[in-house]
């Protein structure tokens, strides 16, 4: 079984340097496949590590586990840079996801405005997991959202069912915890915790899919601009096909995810305060 010991000795191990699983395999004493499946849980529910496997299907493959943190491993200074930026906000003005969208291959990239006739589309790429999705959220009022007479409350629990991992940095507070509520009730539902919710003040809003798709959005509101630069308020849905900007983007993720406080914890020292009101 995966301890917190067993689990603080691997991490500290891959800190130090990147492993081969085998290297880790004997470190802990165990087998390889223990090893395998020891990183594997590491990775999907902590994020501090990761694993590339080279030659893959051949004899010879090789999988190395590295050190995972943004902290670390951004090479990029304009990633640094925004880095640093997304750590300072707290609310969704305090950062434009265009500042990552223009940074991106126009190949790898599209951006639409989201209007009553051209909605957002959130389920096929929700639809599309394999293994974890990882929401950035405000107060997860789009939950609530129905796409094609499918409430998104709804096709969350289908995800969780098909055993995909999902994790939601949001704020949590008394007014609109209905909607935080609403997902937690699914683990009841479930019997067992499938999805994980944190409270942290952020300014993103979207989602990563596998480390591999971002979708994230921002609004404009009319009132921001000189009279007549901008008719009526409107939200920019920006989507990235770009792994080495999904990537970084979810060791951004991990990073606050690492920070934040957990649902439970939240809610119990709110009431807490409640009740000398």
């Amino acid at each position: 079984m995966l301890t917190a010991d067993i689990t603080k000795k691997i991490v500290e191990f891959v800190y130090a340097k990147p492993r081969t699983v085998q290297e880790i395999a004997e470190f802990l004493g165990i087998n390889w496949r223990t090893a395998d499946a020891y990183v594997e849980k590491i990775s999907v529910e902590q994020g501090v590590i990761a694993v590339r496997t080279f030659r893959p299907g051949t004899r010879g493959g090789l999988k190395i586990v590295y050190w995972n943190t943004v902290e670390k491993t951004s090479s990029l200074l304009v990633q640094d840079t925004l880095f640093e930026r997304i750590k300072l906000g707290r609310k969704k003005a305090d950062f434009s996801p265009f500042d990552i969208f223009q940074y991106v291959d126009d190949a790898k990239r599209t951006a639409v405005v989201v209007t009553d006739s051209r909605r957002e589309v959130m389920g096929p790429l929700l639809d599309s997991a394999q293994k974890e999705v990882l929401f950035f959220s405000g107060n997860v009022s789009w939950s609530e959202d129905s796409e094609e007479g499918v409430v998104l409350l709804k096709r969350i629990e289908q995800m969780v069912n098909r055993g995909i991992v999902v994790k939601i940095l949001c704020r949590i507070d008394l007014p609109g915890i209905h909607n935080i509520i609403s997902l937690q009730s699914i683990n009841s539902r479930l019997g067992r915790d499938v999805i994980e919710i944190r409270h942290c003040e952020q300014p993103l809003r979207g989602f990563i899919v596998d480390s591999s798709i971002v979708r994230l959005k921002e609004m404009k509101k009319e009132q921001d601009f000189r009279k007549g630069e901008l008719k009526g308020s409107v939200t920019i849905s920006y989507t990235l096909q770009d792994t080495e900007w999904a990537e970084w983007l979810a060791k951004v993720f991990w990073y606050m995810w690492r920070n934040a406080i957990s649902f439970e914890k939240r809610v119990r020292d709110l009431e807490s305060i409640q009740k000398l009101l």
